[in-house]
């Protein structure tokens, strides 16, 4: 059976610049073209994937949103796990009673257009990342803010402190219902925090993404770095972990590599393996 290959994107497959180096782009592009079966799952949307990754050849789906959608190469969408309405407004609730703030949202509107919704309301870090978004179709500014018909992700970015008082609350109100993700943002000086439905994780992701590719577990190498790939690394049959990835993730990868994302580490591991 043949091998399938899925790599995370942020300090991970990416340089810390969020650039491709040629030398990655190489050996990606080479792998495809001689038939390997490789991919990403990333907590980024597929349009922010194609920005990233333009000028590789993406035939295989995509994991996107942390695993939230399973997309075509062409951006169809395979497979979702979507919050609804009413969950997603209580989530929305209890962020502004603990700490009197207001999430960002990534979702589905009625029509089924991907939309990110920010808040009035903003802290720095909101501010910070919209401004990477300016003019971007997809924005909107709403006031109330209201959960959408599907709602993929629910982002809160703060301190340690706040996001950690607000998982407490929304872990005792729904329990298993929701899966959410902490950790330090790799970019700005914040937690960020991302609720989404139990199911809509890069773990459950790759489950369904083996049945669509037809491999199995034993077959199935993923490369990553941080805390939501650890669902990803106890799904899959080898974990691989870059040089710079946390030490989490280090203590159940399979290999270690010698290499930070900056060395191109997943390209020189694949150059490697499939002698490329």
């Amino acid at each position: 059976m043949q091998n399938f290959y899925l790599t995370d994107l942020d300090k991970t497959f990416l340089r810390t610049d969020l650039s491709v180096s040629d030398f990655s782009r190489n050996v990606f592009n080479v792998a495809v073209s001689n038939g390997v079966k490789l991919s990403v799952a990333t907590a980024r949307s597929y349009t922010g994937v194609c920005k990233l990754l333009k000028g590789l050849h993406l035939k295989e789906p995509l994991i996107v949103l942390d695993g939230v959608m399973i997309t075509s190469a062409d951006g169809d969408i395979i497979y979702v796990s979507a919050l609804d309405r009413d969950i997603g407004d209580e989530i929305i609730e209890i962020g502004k009673q603990q700490a009197d703030i207001f999430p960002l949202l990534v979702g589905l509107d009625s029509n089924g257009v991907e939309r990110f919704i920010y808040p009035k309301q903003r802290n720095r870090y909101q501010e910070e990342l919209l401004r990477t978004y300016h003019n971007d179709r997809r924005l909107l500014d709403a006031d109330p803010l209201k959960a959408m018909e599907k709602n993929l992700k629910i982002v809160y970015m703060e301190s340690e402190e706040v996001t950690a008082q607000i998982e407490l609350a929304l872990k005792e109100k729904f329990k298993d219902e929701i899966e959410i993700k902490r950790s330090k943002d790799p970019y700005m000086d914040c937690w960020f925090m991302t609720v989404m439905h139990a199911k809509g994780d890069k773990a459950h992701a790759l489950k369904k993404l083996e049945e669509i590719e037809g491999v199995n577990r034993e077959h199935t190498t993923v490369f990553g770095d941080s805390h939501n790939d650890l669902g990803l690394f106890n799904a899959a049959g080898r974990k691989i972990a870059v040089a710079n990835a946390i030490d989490e993730l280090k203590a159940v990868a399979d290999i270690v590599l010698p290499w930070t994302n900056d060395e191109d580490a997943v390209a020189r591991f694949l150059k490697d393996e499939l002698k490329g």
